[in-house]
């Protein structure tokens, strides 16, 4: 880990070169030993893929006394689980009804649709960055078989709740939106609700799972096709 100055009132914090689960760990553990500790000066957090932001008021502090709290803040860090943030399930109406693109994510990986949504509920995610628009959170890493590239397209409006796939990262749209990602069913969670405390399901460092549920299932729980 390294800390750099980002400007008069900010430093921002490399973790490591790449995003990784323990890498995702580590930051949101960070991020709650900073508030911990720190949240009298604190002005704003944000966590990305391997940095962390930290804003903080010269008016409470000045940049040696935060960046000596921040090196405390963040001993140890290197030996964390990365089973650490909590898991959270999200459920997802799995079909070619609710996502146009299964078919062709299948034909891709020379798999079957059944194949595909089983492949996607297999797999445990973490949440590496939470960015876009707000609630969207980046999930990381889909399995290779069913990765795919964005659309060559953007579609003009993408339903709210869409489960999708990029590459190899995977997301739930919080909002009707344009988008080019891989549709492959839709999530009656609603992932950003500002009124609503937190106003997100999820944040950085989380992991997710996917539970595939009925037809019948997602519109009981408020889905709209």
């Amino acid at each position: 880990m390294r800390i750099e100055v980002a400007g008069q009132n900010a430093f921002i914090v490399y973790f490591a070169d790449q995003a990784s689960a323990a890498v995702s760990a580590q930051i949101q553990a960070a991020v709650n030993n900073i508030l911990a500790t720190m949240q009298d000066c604190i002005v704003d957090l944000v966590p990305s893929y391997a940095s962390l932001l930290v804003i903080f008021d010269l008016e409470r502090s000045d940049c040696f006394a935060v960046k000596r709290q921040l090196r405390g803040a963040l001993s140890g860090l290197e030996n964390l689980a990365t089973t650490a943030g909590e898991l959270i399930t999200l459920p997802v109406y799995y079909s070619t009804e609710s996502g146009p693109d299964l078919e062709i994510i299948a034909k891709r990986g020379s798999l079957s649709v059944d194949q595909v949504i089983e492949i996607h509920q297999l797999q445990e995610y973490r949440v590496y960055a939470i960015g876009f628009a707000p609630g969207f959170a980046y999930l990381g890493e889909v399995d290779e078989r069913i990765a795919a590239p964005r659309l060559a397209t953007p579609r003009q409006k993408v339903p709210r709740g869409a489960v999708a796939i990029a590459d190899r990262q995977t997301a739930v749209y919080p909002a009707v939106s344009p988008g080019g990602w891989n549709l492959i069913g839709l999530c009656p969670t609603r992932m950003f609700d500002p009124e609503r405390d937190p106003s997100m399901p999820v944040k950085v460092g989380d992991r997710i799972r996917f539970e595939a549920i009925s037809r019948e299932d997602f519109i009981a729980r408020g889905g709209v096709l």
